[in-house]
């Protein structure tokens, strides 16, 4: 829908046509309350379409509070509560479309993203909700209401939502606006950083392992951080040109920060020393023998890698066992991540602190919600982060 030199008005406002603006949106609808989205780009869900390889990790089952991160770790409770995976799940049955499990209670749609996309729609259309694309607001006025200021046109209600998302693929639209208007409305913003992200290895490490690109193994990815409880995700890794990469490494992202290291055991509940260390108190020189024992657990060219690099200083049981201990704890201090382009969401946000955990209204100014990743709400790999979507979209709009 396009507009020109005119003036809209509505009960609700939203910004941002993702994930959490458009489940506020119905619920808000569904309540006969008049509702508008606004969306800066050509067209609404463009990180739906994208997510899970096109086909859309859409939630997961075994959501917990647990599977994510925030400064106030309660503040999720609530809303998850409020809106379940089962609930999500229903929507999706009710609108016939094919879905299966994969690893960890991941959630994909059998097709296509596009299909969550077309559902948001159809129940956007159902709740009489208006959808304005194309929209860049240029400013947004507090009175009585909210005056939402776009080139075309002025919109005004006596709510706003804020669903404008975080900072993560800039090239999908992100921008830094709603930690900007956050700030207008004197609202706290904790730091944000690339969440979800690949990260680079330094580089003598990046010398050592970069031709490997390509190369994947299953390992444990472990946090070196006291402050964060020693975080562990076990799933794939994979080499990349630049560094490490995989489910594993996104998901020990979030939890790193410079200047800290990230431990990977690359070969969990193997011991590959074991049969060239036998009974013998001085096991024969095989090196031979060596790499055939870790090829047996990892892919062949990172186990011949790993060996020329970390041979054992003797051919002695004790070097041996040190040789096994290093294989379980690889410590990577990394130079950085692949930053806001690569990262899939954004840790950090408006402060929850602000925030009602049962309406995601502002307690400073009233009518003011934010929901989603704008929030200092970010959910583990997996699909966590569209159930915190839905969950606080759902929330908003039975509040709004």
């Amino acid at each position: 829908m396009t507009t020109k030199n005119v003036k809209h008005e509505f009960d609700v406002i939203i910004l941002g046509g993702g994930a959490a603006g458009l489940m506020c949106a119905i619920e808000a609808g569904k309540r006969g309350r008049r509702v508008a989205v606004l969306e800066r780009a050509g067209r609404i869900g463009k990180k739906i379409l994208i997510s899970g390889g096109g086909r859309c990790n859409f939630t997961n089952v075994h959501c917990q509070p647990e599977n994510f991160i925030s400064a106030n770790p309660h503040f999720v409770k609530s809303a998850l509560a409020a809106y379940t995976p089962a609930d999500f799940i229903a929507l999706v049955e009710k609108h016939r479309i094919a879905y299966h499990e994969k690893t960890l209670g991941q959630l994909f749609c059998d097709g296509s993203a596009q299909q969550i996309v077309t559902m948001l729609e159809s129940e956007c259309r159902q709740a009489e909700v208006q959808i304005f694309t194309r929209v860049v607001v240029n400013g947004v006025e507090h009175t009585s209401g909210f005056v939402i200021h776009s080139k075309e046109a002025e919109f005004r209600a006596g709510t706003l939502v804020v669903a404008t998302g975080g900072l993560s693929i800039p090239k999908m639209g992100a921008t830094s606006f709603g930690y900007e208007l956050a700030r207008q409305f004197g609202l706290r913003i904790n730091t944000t950083r690339p969440a979800l992200v690949p990260l680079l290895l330094n580089v003598e490490d990046r010398q050592h392992y970069c031709d490997l690109a390509g190369v994947s193994a299953e390992v444990v990815t472990t946090t070196a951080e006291q402050t964060v409880g020693k975080q562990r995700f076990r799933e794939k890794m994979l080499f990349t040109h630049r560094g490490l990469s995989g489910p594993a490494i996104l998901q020990i992202s979030s939890y790193w920060k410079p200047s800290t290291s990230v431990t990977i055991d690359l070969a969990p509940d193997h011991e590959f020393t074991a049969a060239i260390r036998g009974g013998n108190s001085n096991p024969r020189r095989d090196p031979p023998a060596l790499k055939a024992a870790l090829r047996m657990v990892l892919p062949h060219r990172l186990a011949d890698r790993w060996i020329d690099l970390h041979p054992p200083e003797a051919w002695t049981n004790h070097a041996l066992a040190e040789l096994e201990r290093k294989l379980h704890n690889w410590t990577v201090s990394p130079a950085g991540t692949e930053g806001y382009d690569k990262a899939e969401v954004t840790v950090g946000g408006v402060d929850t602190n602000e925030l009602s955990a049962k309406t995601m209204e502002s307690r400073r100014v009233p009518g003011l919600y934010f929901i989603g990743e704008v929030v200092d709400v970010t959910g583990h790999l997996g699909g966590f982060n569209f159930q915190w979507a839905w969950a606080s979209g759902f929330c908003a709009g039975q509040a709004v």
